[in-house]
This record gives C-alpha cells, structure tokens and sequence, in this order.
C-alpha cells in the first residue's frame, strides 16, 4: 500500500523545493491543451507548461529538442506523428491538436536529454531530499560526497488524456497499458470512464519495469501552489489518490540515476507527467 502524506507536509515539501532549488530548472513540465474535453475534429490550441504556482510559465523549449509528440487513438494503437503541429514560442499557443472521432485519445511528449543542469553541493542535496530521491542520496552520502556539486542532464515524459465526444467504453485509447517512456505514469483507469471511479490508482514505471519508491504529486491546476495529494509508490509501484469531479489535474513524478564517472554528467534524471481535466 502506498505512503500517503499529509497535505500540509506536501504543501511545505514544494515550498521548500523552490526555495532551494529556484528556477535551476522548473521540476513540473506538461501537456495542456485548452480543454481535455472536445468535439472531434475540433482543433484545439495547447501550451506545454513548466514550474508551479509564482514560478508556472509557458516552457521556452526549442523544437528541436522535442523528439517525439504522438496521439494514440482507439482504432490508432501506433499512435499518430503530430510532431508537426507543434510551433514553441507562438503568440497564440505552442500548437494545437484535433482529434479525428469521438473516443479517449492520449497524447505522448518527449525530449531529449540534451539540457543540462548544475547545482551546488547544499542546493542538490535538498533537492533530492524534498523530491524523494532517496537512491540518489544514499549514494551522496555513501560515496563522501555530499559536500560536491553536481551536474545532470534531464529529459522530459509528457502524457495528457483527451476526451472527444462523449465517453464510449468501446473508444478508447489504451491509456490504463504503458507504452514504454524511460519514466511513465499508468492510471488504472480512465479518468473519463462512466461511471466515474472514486479513486485513481496509478503504477510509475522506469525503464520497463515497476518503480517502488517514487513520489508522486497530484496536482490541482487551478490552484497550483503546492499538491493536493503526494504519495509514494509501494513495492509493485502503485500509488492512489481521490478521483476528481472537475477541473485540470496534473500527476508528475521524477527520478534519477548515476552516470559513469567518464560521462559528461554525474546524473540523468527523467521527468514524468500525466494531465487531465473534466468540463
């Protein structure tokens, strides 16, 4: 069973984080389209947002770093290139995206691991502590170095679940079945299902396989200071939270790993989201 923490402690957790890690680089980075909910065939605008609450802003990414950007439909389990709707930086959105018929459709970000990022020694150690990275910590502590900055390079997993037309339990992409991101968050249901699940139970992946350990934060949108609920997954990578009635939700989880002492970095770290939203 999953570790549920108390609001408040969730609440201070993200207040501390960005006191000690400022705009080094924003943890939270999702999907949002203008609305989840739409009529198929509707071109919808979306945004690709980072950071939370004072720090939340649209992502200065560049095109190029982003290197895959598919929807998977119900009768499209490949999952169609949208890679060339996306337009970063415009004045109206960083792209838009219309959904052919009616059914549950997911739609699947990436970047590459070409950002980099360095923090001193005290800065990187509260990260990892306020994150839950406890591995990456143990490891400081172990090998002597707490007292050392480090350098990572990081990438970006992005999934939103999109609704067109009214739910259709026989239309719908395979949303609840990983699809094999480096870091993924899988709902064991569908949020739009009927009729509508009281709780949302979700599995964290890592390279295939089911990651015990990672905190995971559900966050409220519209009020996106700090997390509504933060969990951290059990031995088979499973966390719950309360299914919301309204609203644009947000769930991100992060973890990292060693780098071998020749390569550029001393870490890699993965970012992973999934976003969502009633009417």
């Amino acid at each position: 069973m999953s570790r549920h923490r108390p609001q408040s402690v969730g609440r201070f957790c993200v207040s501390m984080l960005i006191v000690v890690t400022g705009t080094a680089h924003a943890h939270d980075f999702w999907v949002q389209p203008q609305a989840f909910q739409v009529q198929p065939a509707q071109a919808t605008p979306l945004t690709l947002q980072v950071g939370h609450g004072p720090y939340r802003q649209r992502s200065p990414i560049a095109l190029q770093r982003i290197v895959r950007f598919q929807a998977f439909g119900p009768s499209d389990h490949q999952g169609a290139d949208l890679h060339g709707a996306l337009h970063p930086g415009d004045a109206t959105g960083d792209g838009d995206v219309a959904l052919p018929r009616a059914g549950t459709y997911l739609l699947v970000l990436e970047t590459d691991n070409g950002a980099q990022s360095h923090l001193p020694s005290l800065r990187f150690n509260d990260y990892l502590t306020v994150e839950g990275l406890t591995p990456a910590l143990e490891r400081r502590r172990r090998d002597g170095r707490m007292d050392v900055d480090e350098t990572e390079i990081y990438s970006r997993h992005a999934k939103a679940i999109m609704q067109a037309g009214p739910f259709d339990a026989a239309a719908q992409a395979s949303v609840t079945a990983p699809i094999g991101l480096a870091l993924e968050i899988v709902p064991d249901v569908n949020p739009y299902a009927l009729p509508r699940s009281r709780t949302l139970p979700v599995r964290v992946f890592y390279q295939g396989h089911a990651l015990p350990g990672a905190t995971v934060k559900f966050t409220d949108l519209d009020h996106d200071d700090a997390p509504v609920e933060i969990h951290v997954t059990d031995a088979d990578g499973r966390a719950t939270f309360a299914m919301p009635i309204s609203g644009r939700w947000l769930l991100n989880t992060i973890w990292i790993r060693a780098l071998p002492a020749d390569a550029e970095a001393d870490y890699e770290t993965d970012f992973s989201s999934l976003s969502f939203g009633f009417l």
